[in-house]
C-alpha cells in the first residue's frame, strides 16, 4: 500500500501556524503574570485614589459617623458601580472585615491603610483614611475585580491569536506556492525525461536551492544526451565491426555453396571464413564480457600464478605478431617468481587488448613496450609509439566509444571495446586502470592490481 505523503504546501502552513501559536503561548505566559501583577498595583493604586476622594468627599459634605455604618446610600452605589464596598468607621472604634482591632484603632489616630487582606472570601484590596472629623473610611475591592483588565486583555488576546492564525496561514500558503511552482516544474522536467525526452530545459527559479536543483536537471539531462549519443556511435561502430566479417563470411559460404570455388581454393577458403569466425566470436566474448562485467554473473576464478609468468607468456605470442607488423617489442618482466593470486584468464584479457590497441597505434618501423613491476600493487604497463593522447583524452579513456568517436577516419581505431573493458576488468578485479602521454611521443596505459583478489 502507498503511502500519500504530505506536500510541501501543507507542511509549510502547518509550520507557520505551528510557529504563531507557539510563539503567542510563549508571549502569553511570560505576559499574562506580569499584567496580572501590573493590574492588581494599577487596582491597588485607583483603590487609593478613591478612598483619597471618598474622605474629602465625606468631609466636605459633613456626613455624621454612627458607630461603624456604611457609608450613604448615594455614595455606596457611586463606589458599587465600581465593585468597592466602603464602611464609615466612628471615633469611637468599631468592627470592619478584614481589619483587626489594632488596625482599627491605628486608622482612627491618623494611619492610612494600604494593601491587601485574606479573607474567607478570597483576596481583597483594602485601602483606609483617617477623616478630620475623628473617624475614617475604609474601601474593599476584591482582587479578581481589581485584576478584571487581565481577563479583558486574555480575551482580546484570544481574539489576536486567531486573527494571527488566519494571517500565518494566507501567508503560509502563499509562500509555500511560490515556493513549490518551480519544484513543480522541475518534477515535471524529470518526468519528461525519464519519458525519453532530451529537450527538456528548466529555467532555474526561486531560492538558490531549488534553482540548484533545475541546474542539476539539466545537468543530467546534458548527460544523458552526451551518453546516450555515445552509446549509438559505439553501437554504429560494433554494428560495422559485426559487419565486416559477417560479409565476408557470407560471401564465401554462398560461394562454396553455389560450387563457384574451384577445388584448389577452398582449404584457402575455408581458412578465411575460420579467421573470420574467430574475429566475430572473440567480438562478441568482449562485448558479453563488457556487459558482465557491470551485472552480478561476472566470474572470477582466482589461482596462483606470477607476474613473470604471465608476461612471458603473453610476450612470446605478442613478439612475433608485433614483428609480423614491422613493429619492435621491448619486454621488461620482473626475473624472480612471486605467487600472485589473481584470475590469470581476466588478466590476460587486459594484457592482450592494451598490446591490441597499442600495436594498432604503432607506426611500422618503431617499437612499442610490455613492462610489468612485481610490486605491491601489481602494476603492468604497455607504451606505444603512436600519436599520443590529450588530456581530454586521458579523462575519457576508458569510456566506450568515446575514442572511436573522437577519432575515426584520423587514426586507426578499433571497436571502442577494447579500452573500456580493461578499465572495468581491471576494476573487477579490485585494480584500476590508468592512461598518460608517454615521454617523447606515444601513449602509455598502467593497469595496477591488489597482490590478492578475493575469489
Amino acid at each position: 500500500m502507498k503511502l500519500r505523503r504530505v506536500g510541501i504546501v501543507a507542511q509549510t502552513v502547518s509550520l507557520a501556524i505551528a510557529i504563531a501559536v507557539i510563539t503567542a503561548l510563549v508571549a502569553a505566559g511570560v505576559a499574562l503574570p506580569l499584567l496580572r501583577s501590573a493590574s492588581i498595583d494599577q487596582g491597588q493604586q485607583t483603590l487609593g485614589r478613591l478612598a483619597d476622594l471618598t474622605s474629602r468627599a465625606i468631609e466636605r459634605r459633613d456626613v455624621g459617623l454612627p458607630g461603624g455604618r456604611p457609608l450613604p446610600r448615594q455614595l455606596s452605589r457611586a463606589l458599587e458601580a465600581s465593585n468597592v464596598t466602603g464602611y464609615l468607621v466612628s471615633p469611637l472604634g468599631g468592627e470592619v472585615p478584614g481589619l483587626s482591632p489594632e488596625e482599627v484603632q491605628g486608622l482612627l489616630t491618623g494611619e492610612r491603610i494600604s494593601g491587601q487582606v485574606d479573607t474567607d472570601a478570597g483576596t481583597i484590596l483594602i485601602e483606609g483614611r483617617p477623616l478630620s472629623s475623628g473617624g475614617a473610611v475604609v474601601l474593599q475591592q476584591g482582587i479578581a475585580d481589581a485584576g478584571s483588565s487581565a481577563g479583558q486583555f486574555l480575551t482580546r488576546f484570544l481574539i489576536a491569536l486567531v486573527i494571527g492564525l488566519l494571517i500565518a496561514s494566507v501567508i503560509g500558503y502563499v509562500a509555500a506556492r511560490r515556493l513549490t511552482r518551480p519544484l513543480r516544474a522541475a518534477r515535471d522536467a524529470a518526468d519528461s525525461i525519464a519519458e525519453g525526452s532530451r529537450d527538456v530545459v528548466v529555467e532555474p527559479r526561486g531560492p538558490r536551492e531549488v534553482a540548484d536543483i533545475a541546474d542539476a536537471i539539466n545537468a543530467v539531462n546534458a548527460a544523458l544526451v552526451v551518453s546516450e549519443g555515445r552509446q549509438r556511435d559505439f553501437l554504429l561502430s560494433v554494428s560495422h565491426e559485426l559487419r565486416t566479417p559477417l560479409t565476408t563470411v557470407k560471401g564465401y559460404a554462398e560461394a562454396l555453396a553455389d560450387g563457384v570455388v574451384p577445388g584448389t581454393d577452398i582449404a584457402r577458403t575455408g581458412e578465411v571464413m575460420s579467421v573470420e569466425a574467430t574475429r566475430l566470436d572473440r567480438l562478441v566474448a568482449d562485448l558479453l564480457d563488457l556487459a558482465r562485467l557491470g551485472a552480478v554473473d561476472f566470474r572470477i576464478d582466482v589461482v596462483e600464478t606470477s607476474v613473470h609468468e604471465l608476461l612471458t607468456e603473453a610476450s612470446r605470442v605478442w613478439t612475433d605478431r608485433c614483428a609480423r607488423e614491422g613493429v619492435t617489442l621491448h619486454v621488461d618482466v620482473p626475473s624472480q617468481v612471486t605467487p600472485w593470486r589473481t584470475d590469470p584468464v581476466r588478466v590476460r584479457q587486459i594484457i592482450d587488448n592494451l598490446m591490441e590497441n597499442a600495436l594498432r597505434m604503432t607506426p611500422t618501423g618503431t617499437s612499442m613496450w610490455l613492462i610489468g613491476r612485481d610490486s605491491n600493487p601489481i602494476a603492468i604497463t604497455v607504451r606505444d609509439s603512436g600519436p599520443g593522447l590529450t588530456d581530454r583524452d586521458i579523462a575519457e579513456a576508458f569510456q566506450p566509444g568515446v575514442l572511436y568517436e573522437r577519432y575515426l577516419g584520423q587514426r586507426p581505431v578499433g571497436t571502442g571495446i577494447g579500452l573500456a573493458l580493461v578499465g572495468r576488468l581491471a576494476r573487477g578485479l579490485g585494480g584500476e586502470a590508468s592512461a598518460a602521454s608517454a615521454s617523447g611521443s606515444g601513449a602509455s596505459f598502467t593497469v595496477t592490481l591488489p597482490r590478492g583478489v578475493a575469489s
